[in-house]
């Protein structure tokens, strides 16, 4: 299978392997080597390119230990579960949706508990370990859980996204921005699942990397000022209508998506598009990408839509690797209710408008007599009270009731009056909607590494198996290849190799072995170009550059190469071109 001979090339050649393995590892758990290290800071900074340069969207840093209360706020300390049965005869822990769709090959993700209890019982669902019987589906919260402090009295959690860290921020970056919707702020960062059975290598992880972007618009207006430039961009939209008829995805454009009301808004249908050309410049094709909008039973409570960008593999079928969701202003909300703060913006119209107002005026004088203690708490509840509602209660018994815990009262008019006036409004406020663009790091840095895997054959029949990293993202982006290891070749390679560092462009030094299993080793890992010294470039000064897809060669300046590689790397030029 394509999955394990690139999962053979990455352990070997220094791009992933599992952690702690000298002490038999752990599930959940992987090590980025010396070469994942690197890939996964460029693609990483690719994202940065797209969202921070081409979209204006500053990155702050938030912490990744989050105090309870937020927590609580968001959700995440209440909801955020898996659903877990036990063996009880070995005590091996499953996932319990995931050992049910394994036997019935049925989706029952997101069903209650109970229900997938007798799921189990219905279908006689055993251990996959010992064939023992499995308990009943109980909810298993996925943070990991610490303390703040030395006495350990503040209870946190090692936060399970990075996006309620731009929630709670939002009051300062609002203000960032002036205030003035849509602007949009990113986080790429580690986050933390404490993952029941992690069994999928990468695709499910315990500490993983996230890259997202919160935007946030007015809910009135999700159109998107530059939606026209990608209104012709082509799509693979699996709808929810396509997955309910079992019907193929749809080949359909952004703009046809919205105009047919399959996507809910240009602003998710830009988004779309975004992550489209972000997976096609990580060398995925379009038959390896669809997007998969969620059922109505799987969408998210606080979302009114979501799609998700899936990954075709060989072992895990369509993997999700991106998720783009319209989150309403459920977070915002939330943490107004929570911490009491106001973060709503400040809405100015085109034109002022005029109102018709009716304020109440609160005769102070006489709440010390009538409620005593009560009074602030009186006042609160009647400022807090739709006038209208005041009003009709007077007009209809003559007294306005209420009660301040235990205590019940009653108002007439003369604790009252009200004042009706026109007033010009030039605004309000409104809670911001939110468009959030979620990126699985680890799960697209597997996701490239797959699908850049390719085997092909020369004309005398000898092949070969390498890397087809797009230039822009491959760790080493040059191999700087003396002929042979002797002088005065390797004395010049290597002042050119300093050459080529000197212009940002990262490279490796190979003498051992022959020059081509020098050229087969740098394949393997991905390295697009290769640059051998041989004798003849100590008369002409020149040297010559090896293309890795398609093994052509070009014979150039010992002076220019630096240049070349860097036009080369950055997509300035074509190889044929040079």
């Amino acid at each position: 299978m394509v999955n394990e001979e690139m999962m053979s090339i990455a352990r070997k050649r220094g791009y992933l392997y599992p952690s702690f393995e000298i002490y038999s590892g752990v599930a959940g758990f992987y090590d980025y080597g010396p070469l994942g290290g690197t890939l996964k800071n460029n693609i990483m900074n690719l994202w940065r390119k797209y969202y921070v340069n081409g979209e204006g969207f500053f990155e702050i840093e938030a912490p990744t230990i989050m105090p309870k209360p937020t927590l609580k706020a968001s959700g995440h300390v209440d909801n955020f579960t898996d659903p877990m049965t036990k063996c009880k005869e070995c005590k091996e822990i499953y996932r319990a949706d995931h050992v049910i769709e394994a036997v019935i090959d049925d989706d029952v993700e997101g069903l209650p508990d109970e229900t997938l209890t007798q799921i189990i019982k219905d279908n006689n669902i055993v251990c996959e370990s010992c064939g023992g019987e499995l308990d009943d589906v109980v909810s298993y919260n996925l943070m990991f859980k610490t303390r703040i402090g030395a006495s350990g009295k503040q209870t946190a959690f090692m936060r399970p996204e990075t996006a309620q860290g731009i929630f709670i921020a939002f009051k300062r970056i609002s203000r960032f921005y002036k205030d003035k919707l849509p602007f949009g702020i990113v986080q790429l960062g580690k986050s933390y699942r404490n993952e029941l059975s992690p069994r999928q290598g990468v695709i499910r992880l315990r500490e993983f990397t996230q890259a997202e972007a919160e935007i946030f618009v007015d809910p009135s207006d999700k159109t998107h000022a530059k939606f026209e430039s990608v209104a012709d961009h082509e799509l693979k939209l699996y709808s929810q209508k396509q997955q309910q008829n079992r019907d193929e995805p749809l080949q359909i454009t952004a703009g046809e998506a919205v105009d047919a009301g399959i996507i809910s808004s240009e602003t998710i249908a830009y988004q779309i598009t975004i992550a489209h050309n972000f997976l096609h410049d990580l060398g995925i094709g379009d038959d390896a990408i669809r997007f998969r909008q969620h059922l109505p039973d799987e969408m998210a409570h606080y979302a009114i839509d979501c799609w998700d960008a899936e990954v075709k593999t060989d072992q895990y079928g369509w993997v999700e690797i991106i998720g783009i969701a319209d989150r309403t202003d459920f977070d915002l909300k939330s943490h107004i209710k929570h911490s009491k703060e106001d973060l709503s913006v400040f809405k100015e119209y085109d034109e002022p408008k005029t109102v018709t107002t009716t304020k109440a005026n609160f005769n102070m004088k006489k709440f010390g007599p009538t409620f005593k203690g009560d009074s602030p708490k009186a006042k609160e509840i009647l400022e807090n009270t739709d006038v209208d509602v005041i009003m009709k209660a007077f007009e209809d018994e003559g007294v306005f009731k209420f009660t301040i815990g235990e205590n019940e009262y009653e108002i007439d008019d003369s604790f009252i009056t009200f004042k009706t006036e026109d007033e010009q409004i030039r605004g309000e406020r409104i809670i911001p909607h939110v468009i959030e663009p979620s990126y699985g790091i680890d799960r697209i840095i597997y996701s490239t590494l797959l699908h850049s895997y390719t085997e092909d054959e020369n004309d005398e029949g000898e092949k070969r198996a390498y890397l087809k990293l797009p230039a822009k993202i491959a760790p080493i982006k040059a191999a700087i290849l003396p002929l042979v290891n002797k002088e005065p070749l390797v004395s010049l390679a290597s002042d050119i190799e300093d050459m080529i560092r000197a212009s940002d462009i990262i490279t490796t030094f190979d003498v051992s072995g022959t020059i081509g299993r020098r050229y087969a080793r740098g394949d393997e890992i991905g390295i697009p170009y290769a640059v051998t010294v041989d004798y003849d470039s100590i008369d002409d000064e020149k040297v010559t550059i090896r293309n890795r897809d398609n093994l052509k060669q070009k014979r150039v300046n010992i002076s220019d190469v630096a240049d070349i590689i860097k036009k080369l790397v950055n997509d300035e030029i074509e190889f044929d071109d040079i």
